[in-house]
């Protein structure tokens, strides 16, 4: 009998209140998960999946509760921007890539914040785009591009410094199906292969049956598996 894999990302009885209080985005969320596990979040616009990747990625801080990553548990970061650039990886909806930087550019950035030399920063850069197929590509500015390929390159920047969570919210929301499913498709091949923990916000109910495993919200509470 296989012994069971020790989660890699461990969120327990997590809160988060606006306006004093008065206002729960989330309520006692509590789930584990393993390196290498894509899941979808799912639920109504304003159930709390973006307040969720938020306090998971460290751009925000819960009221209450603890989320621990690879037992390190983020309330005792200090440096949450150097977290953030060694350990997660950012897709949005709207890919957020600089405008008047070229595509290779924009997925060099996050390398910059480890202090990698600038050889070293092209070649990983080059690499990366290579393998969401944008080499062709990679001089060119983002309003050069299409969408879809817009938001594979932002696929190569969230992967590009090897992160351990990979958080990515409606990552397909302006894209047809064909290019969403791309982009998925994208998303969960990198994970796996880095081992990395893929955490996927859609409303999407094709993009989350394809996944792993679905985590349902609703109100800022988590709903019965």
């Amino acid at each position: 009998m296989n012994e069971p894999r020790e989660a890699l990302l461990r969120v327990e009885a997590l809160g988060r209140d606006y306006e004093e209080g008065r206002v729960q985005a989330l309520r006692d969320i509590g789930f584990r998960a393993e390196a290498g596990q894509c899941i979808a979040l799912t639920g109504p616009s304003g159930c709390g999946k973006s307040t969720l990747l938020s306090l998971l990625g460290l751009l925000d801080r819960p009221s209450r509760g603890r989320i621990l990553l690879a037992g390190e548990d983020l309330a005792q970061v200090r440096d949450a921007a150097a977290f953030r650039a060694r350990r997660v990886g950012f897709v949005f909806q709207f890919h957020h890539m600089l405008p008047t930087m070229t595509l290779q550019e924009n997925v060099e950035a996050p390398m910059i914040a480890l202090g990698l030399g600038r050889r070293e920063r092209r070649e990983r850069a080059a690499a990366m785009l290579e393998q969401v197929d944008l080499a062709a590509r990679a001089h060119f500015l983002p309003a050069q591009v299409s969408g879809g390929e817009r938001q594979r390159a932002a696929v190569a920047r969230a992967l590009v410094n090897a992160p351990t969570l990979l958080l990515a919210d409606e990552p397909t929301g302006n894209l047809d199906s064909r290019n969403g499913q791309r982009v998925v498709d994208l998303l969960v091949a990198q994970a796996r292969e880095r081992g990395a923990l893929v955490l996927v916000a859609t409303h999407n109910p094709e993009i989350a049956a394809a996944l792993d495993r679905r985590i349902a919200l609703r109100d800022g509470a988590l709903l019965p598996d």
